[in-house]
């Protein structure tokens, strides 16, 4: 099944070109945002499409104009397609007309206009395309193709920033309308400046143009400075923004040959441009700089530097958008945050078991302290009734259970001496010091058994 949003865009343009069916080279209705010649763009449009009317008033006695609908949208990144309807007056058949009570009717015109993007590269990219491929319906032979308006073209466009004023250049060639000898707006297939295009074929020629983007009136894009030759003259015009989404075109055409609009009509007649361009924007996805929001509208749309599309439903999402932002990184965070606690739980617990295990090591070692001290007071009693073998072997439990007292060293280095076993003794006298340097009454038995005036009443401050 065809798509609805496809579906729509077709009844859109069957609206447009039902009631006119564009004239040739009217300005502002081929895809882009100068007046006739062809633009080139760097980003895709984020609007659904653009739509407009133009009228070109060439005189006002008699008064004679041609006016011109369009349609055009980006159908990719790189392709555009456009369409365009219209019809105008020949002066010249209005004069024969005056005299006769016959009714002329225009020629009413429709086209279709195509280019695609070939290159891109930073500010700087090149199209190619088919503009005027336009059918004309003739009172007298119906509908059929008119192959001398058909331009091929190949342009090559440039954006600059210079401060807050953006500009783009446009140059190229194109055959057809492009050339200095194309055929006037609205002419009839027989008049003589058609015959003269005839005969120089379809011809080629060079164009190039300037569109300048200003700071005036920045809220809808700023006003849109245009200047172009388009292969044949040369056309000025403003672009005017009503809002972000609605621009009025101003302008004339052939500005080099205004002195002579009052003359007959000519191809290279000046005309006076009143325009009007309608851009719709896409389904809203956010706002610029926003993750998924538009870029400034890029040029062949509303002008370089156009401006942010201004809705209240693209300010909704782009809140609702930065709101959903914020919940998924404050989910993040609380997620951190969950695991840092975790890890602080476990380091706790882990201190928890280290004082536990310190607290039982402190307090199996106090019950060894304790009961070592048991075996040392005991020992202390077998010393004093001259039991040394029992009062050894009370030392040696109490080594056992705490092996660091220097008490327990020095008691059994009395008990060694009084075993007559002076080497031992020595022995643990020094291991008694060495535990503990303080250890006067040890150190003054040492000092004494040195100088060989140690005694058996010596020892007595030690038992105590």
């Amino acid at each position: 099944m065809i798509p609805r949003r496809i579906v729509t865009l077709l009844a859109l343009v069957l609206c447009f070109l039902a009631p006119l069916s564009a004239v040739t080279r009217v300005s502002f209705i081929h895809p882009g945002s100068m007046m006739k010649i062809p633009t080139t763009f760097i980003e895709r449009s984020p609007y659904l499409f653009s739509s407009g009317f133009t009228t070109e008033v060439h005189n006002f006695s008699p008064y004679n104009q041609v006016t011109g609908v369009f349609f055009s949208m980006d159908v990719s990144d790189r392709f555009t397609l456009g369409f365009s309807s219209g019809t105008g007056a020949n002066p010249e058949e209005i004069e024969k007309l005056q005299t006769s009570m016959e009714t002329w009717v225009a020629p009413a015109e429709f086209g279709f206009h195509t280019q695609y993007k070939v290159f891109v590269r930073q500010d700087m990219s090149v199209s190619i395309g088919l503009h005027d491929i336009i059918f004309e319906n003739d009172a007298s032979e119906g509908l059929r193709l008119d192959p001398k308006q058909l331009s091929f073209f190949a342009a090559v466009g440039s954006e600059k920033e210079f401060g807050p004023y953006r500009m783009s250049t446009y140059m190229g060639f194109g055959t057809g309308g492009f050339s200095s000898a194309s055929s006037a707006i609205g002419a009839t297939a027989d008049t003589e400046i058609d015959t003269t295009a005839d005969e120089q074929g379809m011809g080629a020629g060079a164009f190039a143009g300037v569109l300048l983007n200003t700071p005036y009136m920045p809220k809808w894009g700023g006003i849109d400075f245009v200047g172009e030759f388009d292969g044949s003259g040369l056309n000025v015009g403003l672009r005017i923004p009503l809002t972000s989404d609605y621009r009025l075109g101003l302008g004339f055409t052939h500005i080099e040959n205004l002195p002579d609009f009052s003359e007959k009509y000519s191809a290279k007649h000046p005309g006076i441009i009143l325009n009007f361009t309608m851009n719709v924007p896409k389904g809203v996805s956010g706002l610029p700089g926003m993750p998924g929001g538009p870029s400034p509208v890029p040029d062949g749309i509303a002008g370089p530097g156009a401006g942010i599309i201004d809705s209240t439903l693209m300010a909704a999402d782009g809140a609702v958008t930065v709101l959903r932002d914020s919940l998924k990184l404050s989910r993040h965070q609380v997620r951190n945050l969950a695991t840092q606690v975790s890890l602080l739980q476990q380091k706790s617990v882990s201190l928890a078991d280290s004082v536990k295990s310190l607290n039982l090591e402190k307090n199996v070692s106090q019950r060894n302290i304790n009961r070592a001290m048991r075996h040392l007071s005991r020992s202390l009693r077998y010393f004093h009734s001259g039991d040394y073998r029992e009062a050894l072997q009370e030392v040696e439990t109490a080594l056992e259970l705490n092996p660091n007292l220097a008490l327990a060293y020095a008691r059994r280095g009395s008990i060694y001496y009084q075993l007559g076993d002076p080497q031992r003794a020595t022995i643990n006298w020094n291991l008694a010091l060495q535990m503990d340097p303080e250890y006067d009454d040890v150190r003054n038995i040492l000092k004494a058994l040195h100088e060989n005036r140690l005694k058996t009443t010596s020892f007595s401050r030690d038992e105590d």
